[in-house]
């Protein structure tokens, strides 16, 4: 009898401390959410590539706006933004002669060409909007030769132009006859428009144009100092005349009049301008002309005649 009363205790006891084995096993705590998070956020190597903002989340705005990335190799999206923002500067092809036109710098180049330019803006969005749609149709590039007054009054307009892909000309600041102002004031009237148009879309103006196409030697001067493209035109669409208010047509034909290779077309910021410029690109097309990248126009070549 006292055997088996032992024998019940052995057992007895070997229960309780079975018991208490399980409790402590189940009072061990369980990892911190902050364990588990790092855990989750290491690649399979186990060691951590991640910056800290992936780490709280922020990879997800640093994909949705790839120009703040700071990848070293690029991405796709990065790649996509230098070519619209034109960091890829295109070959020289081209130059403007004495006579102002536009001529290739060597043999071979395409000869075909004409220059759109549009000068004394900017003034409207509607009618900038309008010209740049119509150039966006054709796939051409114009010159948007500006006055600083304008663009003090209205920055957003010349960002405008700058943004859609066109390309900004120095016109002066006030669009005075440079040739009668003294050198210090011709100098101002330049290098204004220089500096409100770097400080407005951050690149100056490469191309000068004198207002009534009035210069000397002086200015020439100013303007190769401020290493631009001087040019007047050498094929005048006459829009700015009164006879030709209100008629596009009569636009139009003013030019397919002087047309010749290398034309350097002079338009303007007008109601009128906008209403022909489509059928004028039109008819320019149809007789085989392309419509040259300002980008492409450099410095005249030295073995240039």
């Amino acid at each position: 009898m006292i055997h088996l009363i032992s024998k019940k205790l052995v057992l007895f006891a070997a229960a309780c401390l079975l018991l208490s084995a399980c409790g402590q096993k189940q009072e061990t705590p369980e990892p911190t959410p902050s364990a588990t998070e790092s855990n989750a956020a290491l690649p399979s190597g186990g060691t951590s590539t991640t910056s800290p903002e992936s780490e709280t989340g922020q990879n997800l705005e640093a994909e949705q706006e790839p120009e703040n990335g700071t990848d070293p190799a690029g991405t796709d999206g990065q790649n996509k933004d230098d070519e619209q923002n034109g960091q890829e500067q295109p070959a020289n092809l081209y130059h403007i002669n004495k006579a102002y036109n536009v001529v290739p710098n060597e043999e071979g180049t395409e000869k075909k060409v004409v220059l759109l330019t549009f000068d004394d803006g900017p003034k409207e969005q509607e009618m900038i909007d309008g010209l740049i749609d119509t150039l966006d149709k054709h796939n051409a590039k114009a010159i948007f030769f500006v006055n600083g007054y304008r663009v003090k009054s209205k920055p957003e307009l010349l960002q405008l132009i700058h943004d859609r892909g066109q390309i900004i000309g120095n016109h002066s600041w006030d669009h005075i006859d440079l040739k009668k102002e003294t050198e210090t004031s011709a100098r101002k009237q330049v290098e204004d428009v220089q500096n409100i148009v770097e400080e407005t879309i951050g690149e100056k103006p490469r191309f000068f144009r004198p207002p009534f196409g009035s210069g000397n030697d002086k200015l020439h001067q100013i303007v190769e100092e401020n290493d631009m493209i001087y040019m007047t035109w050498s094929n005048g669409s006459l829009d700015w005349d009164s006879k030709n208010k209100n008629k596009p047509d009569a636009v139009i034909q003013n030019v397919m009049d002087q047309l010749h290779a290398g034309s350097n077309i002079l338009m303007h910021e007008l109601p009128w301008t906008v209403e022909a410029l489509d059928e004028l690109l039109t008819k320019l097309e149809a007789k085989g002309y392309s419509f040259v990248d300002p980008r492409t126009i450099s410095e005249k070549p030295e073995t240039a005649e």
